[in-house]
């Protein structure tokens, strides 16, 4: 027993093939791989275009400009309905007795007589007539305190078959005032002063007399004429220096 112990004793044990190294030098590309992957991937999420990308998005096309919306006006105004005119000074002639029938209040209140008159219908069939207290020449100051007495106009308002005011009406002025030509268009409401839809023309910037030279006519958005032509006369005194006229619809 004693000499087998002994004999196993002295025997050198084998030794085992070791595979240590193939382990570390596949563990040691695993993770060039992956520092490679790490390194692909965040590439392409900083850079989506980059060439490292499989998958790149597709290019977006530019959309086209949208047209802007314009407007055309239908007609157009005359630049100014308040013009000044560089004309020789009159000697105002005293003497004038001319009485206006119609008193007016400043500040857009009508005369008594547009409601109580009764319309007249024209010989030519227009639609718009004046009323009989029209035209009458009042003192111009009522209405304009800040010009003064210098100062020669033509107003009044357009009124419906019932008499109510109509807006947006075109009046022509024109003739000629001590040798000036008119040829002048406005629309009912824009001068609320005579009334809901008064209308105004400063003639000149002094006072200047005159006899039928000058007229008005209401016409329509096509310029054709709803009243006859209107003729009145103006007066060098401060107390007529403002004709009213008041048209009123008769059909």
């Amino acid at each position: 027993m004693d000499s087998f112990d002994l004999q196993e004793a002295r025997r050198v044990p084998r030794r085992r093939r070791s595979f240590d190294g193939v382990w570390n030098i596949l563990a040691l590309i695993l993770l060039v791989m992956t520092a490679c992957v790490v390194l692909a991937a965040w590439l392409v999420y900083s850079n989506p275009n980059s060439a490292w990308n499989p998958f790149p998005p597709a290019t977006e096309l530019p959309l086209p400009p949208s047209p802007t919306p314009s407007v055309t006006m239908r007609f157009t105004l005359e630049p100014s309905w308040t013009p000044t005119f560089a004309v020789p000074t009159l000697t105002p002639t005293p003497g004038i007795t001319h009485t206006p029938i119609v008193t007016a209040t400043p500040y857009g209140a009508q005369p008594a007589s547009e409601t109580t008159a009764a319309p007249t219908v024209t010989p030519g069939g227009f639609a718009f007539d004046i009323l009989p207290s029209s035209p009458s020449a009042i003192q111009g100051a009522a209405f304009h305190p800040e010009l003064g007495c210098d100062w020669t106009g033509v107003a009044g308002q357009v009124l419906g078959m019932n008499g109510e005011p109509l807006r947006s009406q075109f009046i022509h002025l024109g003739g000629t005032l001590d040798g000036q030509v008119f040829d002048l268009l406005t629309i009912t409401g824009s001068a609320t002063s005579y009334g809901p839809a008064g209308f105004e023309f400063i003639l000149a910037n002094r006072l200047v007399a005159s006899n039928d030279t000058l007229w008005i006519q209401l016409e329509d958005v096509q310029m054709l004429p709803m009243s006859a032509q209107i003729t009145f006369d103006t007066f060098a005194d401060c107390d007529h220096n403002l004709v009213i006229i008041y048209l009123q619809q008769v059909r």
